[in-house]
């Protein structure tokens, strides 16, 4: 833990470069310009850093431009104590591996925060409030984050911040999840027509961490809620319907019925997740009370995101 730099300076290393990572890393890039002795590195495979395949180049070179540094380092194959050796030389770690790593990841790298003594460390943690959703929910995964808070709180040496984001704005949309169907023009509204989603954009996360990691005083040891919007299913067909020009029609999957479907197919991660967005709690909160709203930062609603991502 580095101690001798001024106070307003920091040593700060992301872990990963993908959907979240790299929003994050450019904003972080950006604000770190303005404080002296500050810098920012990145926790990348060795693999993805030698790849030959064009959109992994492209980041690499975009991090080498925005003068961040790139570590090494494999946070499948490494040890605990192997990780916290990576960590220990900076004052600040955030995760932005996502839950691709692996249910046990979470826990994984949290041990290594706390074994190389950070300052503070972001877990990955950017989605619902775990705390409200509570152990046992149909989404397991979710579990492993609630051990990953537990852990934190149980100690004093090291201080963490958790971002709440709500959903990612684009997963909402995407055809895999059928929430939102564009080619029958039907919203599948989860719970019921009044359940209520926080969508924010990753881009919007990356500009927002940046914030709370730089925000004076230093936030530490709390839960920092953002929201680019949070509206219920049903308008968000209407929110469809006034964008696009065409009629939505509204349909309503029940607690009952994806709980049905869960047993048929109980390792389906899309359908977990489906369950646990349509019980409704800890997947959304006013915006008027989040991070961005409180500190007047523009983000992208809902309406916004369908104008430019869905309109052709």
């Amino acid at each position: 833990m580095n101690s001798s730099q001024p106070a307003n300076s920091q040593t700060i290393l992301v872990i990963g470069a993908g959907e979240l990572g790299m929003p994050v890393l450019r904003n972080l890039a950006r604000k770190a310009k303005h404080y002296q002795d500050t810098t920012v590195s990145v926790l990348l495979r060795a693999s993805a850093v030698e790849s030959t395949d064009s959109a992994k180049q492209r980041d690499v070179a975009e991090i080498r431009d925005l003068g961040i540094k790139i570590v090494t380092g494999d946070i499948l194959a490494a040890s605990i104590s192997e990780l916290a050796a990576i960590f220990a030389p900076f004052d600040t770690v955030i995760g932005c591996a996502g839950f691709s790593a692996g249910r046990d990841t979470p826990m994984k790298l949290a041990k290594a925060a706390l074994e190389a003594k950070l300052k503070r460390y972001f877990p990955w943690q950017f989605g619902v409030d775990f705390d409200v959703i509570g152990r046992g929910s149909p989404q397991d995964l979710f579990d492993a984050q609630i051990d990953v808070r537990d852990l934190l709180r149980a100690q004093d040496k090291t201080d963490w911040v958790v971002i709440s984001t709500g959903m990612f704005t684009s997963f909402l949309f995407e055809p895999i999840f059928e929430v939102v169907d564009l080619e029958k023009n039907v919203v599948n509204a989860l719970g019921s027509l009044d359940t209520e989603v926080t969508l924010t954009t990753p881009d919007d996360i990356g500009a927002l961490t940046a914030e709370v990691v730089f925000a004076q005083p230093a936030i530490r040891n709390e839960i920092v809620y953002l929201a680019g919007d949070t509206l219920t299913y049903g308008e968000v067909a209407d929110t469809l319907q006034k964008v696009l020009g065409r009629p939505f029609a509204k349909a309503v999957w029940t607690v009952p019925h994806l709980k049905s479907e869960l047993a048929k197919d109980p390792n389906n991660h899309i359908v977990k997740y489906r369950a646990v967005f349509a019980e409704g709690k800890g997947v959304a909160w006013p915006k008027h009370n989040s991070f961005n709203k409180r500190n007047g930062i523009h983000v992208t609603t809902a309406e916004q995101w369908i104008s430019e991502n869905l309109r052709s």
